[in-house]
């Protein structure tokens, strides 16, 4: 009984949570999307290459880009920009921007806005049947597909040239279990944190 109790208020300190997230003001929406971007800037730096391959390491900012969208809605990607945009300025949040990582930077971007503006419009995406492929499709297309675009150019314009294999190889084939065990751990995360009740302009209200 003490534990439903629990359970209940939980629910509905998410759901006040929620509420004062989207109807709060400017400001206050801009603090939290700077937040995040210091959390993605944090799990960042927890990063490691793997023996052999030193052009992309494996790091814990994309849980961070995954949760900002759920928590952020689409203000995960305003998020994003400003992790990408202060880290351009000099700040040693990430690579070079002109490295080899410029592309999976872009897709934090378009990823954390996707989640976000999904789950905001539609309830049932807050369902974990909905958020496991929601988390899989933004891991790896919109993050996967911009980021091994832009490591193909620029691998080819410093005088290495590889074949789709030799790409997959350093840049998808080491990371496959990591990213899978993230955006699933991100789905579950979500489930738990998001309402399953309509709290601004939701289409399909349940």
């Amino acid at each position: 009984m003490e534990i439903t109790l629990y359970i209940n208020k939980y629910k509905e300190l998410r759901y006040k949570f929620y509420k004062w997230k989207y109807e709060t003001g400017y400001i206050y929406k801009l603090l939290l999307a700077f937040n995040f971007a210091l959390l993605t800037a944090l799990l960042a730096q927890v990063r490691f290459y793997l023996p052999g391959n030193a052009f992309v390491p494996i790091t814990g900012q994309t849980f961070a880009v995954l949760l900002a969208g759920v928590i952020l809605g689409r203000w995960g990607g305003i998020s994003q920009i400003m992790y990408v945009g202060l880290g351009a300025t000099g700040l040693p949040w990430f690579a070079n921007i002109t490295g080899t990582t410029i592309g999976y930077l872009i897709g934090f971007i378009l990823a954390s806005f996707f989640i976000g503006y999904i789950t905001e419009k539609y309830v049932k995406s807050r369902m974990l049947y909905g958020m496991l492929p929601l988390m899989f499709f933004t891991t790896f297309v919109l993050i996967y597909l911009p980021g091994l675009t832009y490591l193909y150019f620029y691998m080819n314009s410093i005088g290495i040239s590889l074949n789709i294999l030799e790409l997959l190889s350093i840049a998808v084939i080491p990371f496959i279990i990591g990213d899978i065990i993230k955006a699933v751990a991100a789905a579950f995360f979500a489930k738990a944190m998001i309402p399953k009740k309509s709290y601004g302009r939701e289409v399909d209200i349940v």
